[in-house]
């Protein structure tokens, strides 16, 4: 039966350690053992040695040799094996300088030449080596016999049994291997855990599939058209995809290992990402887009948090609301015309024919110099278009859209859609202010007692004098525009009549997601238009400011430098310092 290689992570890692673990406890004993073998040998030659050294140094022996003749019961057979059973030695021969044996623990052997080579004993050297004999493999050593007078009369040859180191060394195995058992089974267990610990981390993954989840997962990172950014438990960013860096402005590979802090511009979008704000589907603007974001913790203490552009979607639902107030108007406008359709037929029937005509004159009059009004002080088709359709939604709620005198706008506008959105947003703003404030009365959300800052008869701290005329109790509600020119710098401000934004609050209405009204139609949410205004106006350079309004109400200044073409503006250069002035002098800090 074929083997299947273990697929899953754990028993891979689980196979491959302690494969390793053994062979490193198999290498480790072989090591050990090769060294102790050669140490047994040295040790059994060591001792070899000692012991013919100690039998050479018997001045008896080297007499007797000389004094007799080889002879099994003779006294240098007596001595010699004598010392050999007191030392446990497998032999210990003497010989004369012929290389004749004159002792040898098998007595046969007396008289006979040794069986190897004795001159270098006999040179008066001394010997050591693991060699064969007629006793077999032995650790062996031989030193020269001397006489009383210094000279060679012989040597002395002592050998070791070898089996007797083998044993030795076969004897230590036992103990080493359960050493060796006892640390492979730690390894094994200590493998054990490691790989119980990863098979939790990577879930039972197999190897093979690690590499295809990591390729799927950068292609589906970076192929979303939805933000991802992941933050580790220290708030570090440590993933950004395409996407997400085009919709931040950030380059993934810079922004890597840093805060959401230190690599965005502080705001909403900065808040979500550092977790400071928590909740779903939130509402942020970064660098004029409109994002969704949801940020979701992770087990490991950090979070991933989406981003879903809704830019698009946020102009189309503007534009949306913007076609249905047009409709209500449109609506509002055939009743009125309905009405003046039948005082015309009256008047007709009734033969007034002068009557008629000068009625339809008046109509058509009011109609036209409202147009032709703002025409004149706005001279960008896009602006006064917008004006003159806001103005008929204000007639249909109820509000009077006011342009001011000072109004004068020329047509060098640099980018006409971003002034439409400023403006657009404002007058939305104002509009729903004055439309609920009539609507609730004294009682709005953010009225003030008579006797208050906001009061009509009073100018409150922060007030924009100059308005408007109505500085005393007001009768009309009404919404007022200025737009003029300031060199290349655009001026815009919106004056309504109310309930005011106090002080407390005039920083905080500009923040995105940030609203006082009910939730908004199903296509978008609350808290983007003041941001998108704030946004526009410091990336040209500018600010959006909000005021008191004499007589209650509020006043949004929104300064956009550069916003028009220096060729074709109506003031001269000195324009801009003009306008800074004017705003200092209007209660705008600088």
């Amino acid at each position: 039966m074929r083997m299947r290689r273990p697929r899953r992570i754990f028993a891979q890692v689980l196979t491959a350690q302690v494969v390793i673990t053994t062979g490193v406890m198999v290498l480790a004993t072989g090591l050990f053992l090769a060294p102790l073998g050669a140490e047994l040998d040295d040790q059994a030659m060591r001792r070899a040695l000692s012991i013919a050294q100690t039998t050479a140094a018997d001045p008896d022996l080297a007499r007797e040799l000389v004094a007799t003749g080889p002879d099994p019961r003779g006294p240098v057979q007596a001595d010699a094996e004598r010392i050999r059973t007191a030392t446990r030695a497998l032999y210990i021969v003497v010989m004369d300088t012929r290389g004749v044996r004159w002792s040898h623990p098998n007595p046969a052997e007396i008289g006979r030449h040794v069986s190897t080579d004795p001159s270098r004993p006999l040179a008066g050297r001394e010997v050591r080596q693991i060699d064969t004999g007629t006793l077999g493999r032995s650790a062996r050593a031989k030193v020269p016999l001397r006489d009383g007078r210094g000279r060679i009369v012989g040597a002395v040859s002592v050998g070791i049994a070898y089996d007797s180191v083998r044993g030795r060394l076969l004897g230590s195995i036992p103990g080493l291997l359960r050493y060796a058992g006892a640390a492979l089974a730690v390894g094994v267990l200590a493998t054990l855990a490691v790989s119980r610990s990863l098979r939790r981390r990577t879930h039972g993954v197999a190897f093979a599939d690690i590499s295809a989840l990591l390729e799927e997962r950068e292609a589906m990172l970076h192929g979303i058209r939805e933000g991802v950014v992941a933050c580790d438990r220290y708030g570090r960013i440590r993933l950004v995809n395409d996407e997400a860096a085009r919709l931040l402005g950030l380059d993934a590979a810079t922004a890597a290992g840093r805060t959401p802090d230190e690599v965005l511009e502080s705001g909403r979008t900065a808040d979500v990402l550092s977790g400071r704000v928590s909740g779903a589907d939130l509402l942020a603007v970064s660098g004029g887009r409109v994002l969704v974001a949801n940020r979701v913790p992770t087990r490991d203490g950090g979070a991933v948090v989406t981003l879903r552009d809704r830019t698009e979607l946020e102009l189309l639902g503007r534009e949306l609301d913007s076609t249905q107030g047009l409709l209500d108007a449109l609506r509002a406008q055939d009743h009125e015309h309905a009405n003046q359709l039948h005082t015309l037929r009256g008047l007709l029937e009734l033969g007034r024919y002068e009557k008629a005509v000068a009625f339809v004159a008046e109509v058509a009059g009011a109609h036209r110099a409202s147009a032709e009004e703002i025409a004149e002080r706005v001279h960008d088709p896009l602006l006064s278009a917008l004006l003159v359709g806001k103005a008929a939604i204000a007639a249909e709620r109820g509000v009077a859209l006011r342009v001011s005198a000072a109004t004068l706008l020329p047509d060098a506008v640099v980018d006409p859609r971003d002034l439409v959105t400023v403006l657009g947003n404002l007058l939305d703003n104002a509009l729903d202010a004055v439309a609920a404030h009539r609507r609730a009365g004294p009682a709005g959300p953010f009225a003030e007692p008579s006797t208050g800052p906001f009061a009509d008869q009073g100018t409150g701290p922060g007030a924009e004098p100059g308005t408007g005329p109505d500085t005393g109790p007001r009768t009309e509600p009404f919404v007022e525009v200025e737009l003029r020119a300031e060199g290349s710098t655009a001026v815009l401000r919106v004056a309504d009549t109310g309930p005011g934004v106090p002080p407390a609050l005039r920083e905080r209405i500009f923040a995105e997601g940030w609203s006082t009204k009910a939730a908004a139609s199903a296509h978008r949410g609350r808290g983007i238009g003041l941001a998108l205004v704030r946004r526009l106006a410091e990336r040209y350079g500018g600010r959006a400011r909000v005021t008191a309004r004499a007589g209650g109400g509020a006043v949004f200044t929104v300064v956009l430098p550069e916003a028009l073409a220096r060729d074709g503006t109506a003031h001269g250069p000195g324009a801009a310092a003009t306008a800074d002035a004017r705003l200092t002098a209007a209660g705008e800090p600088r």
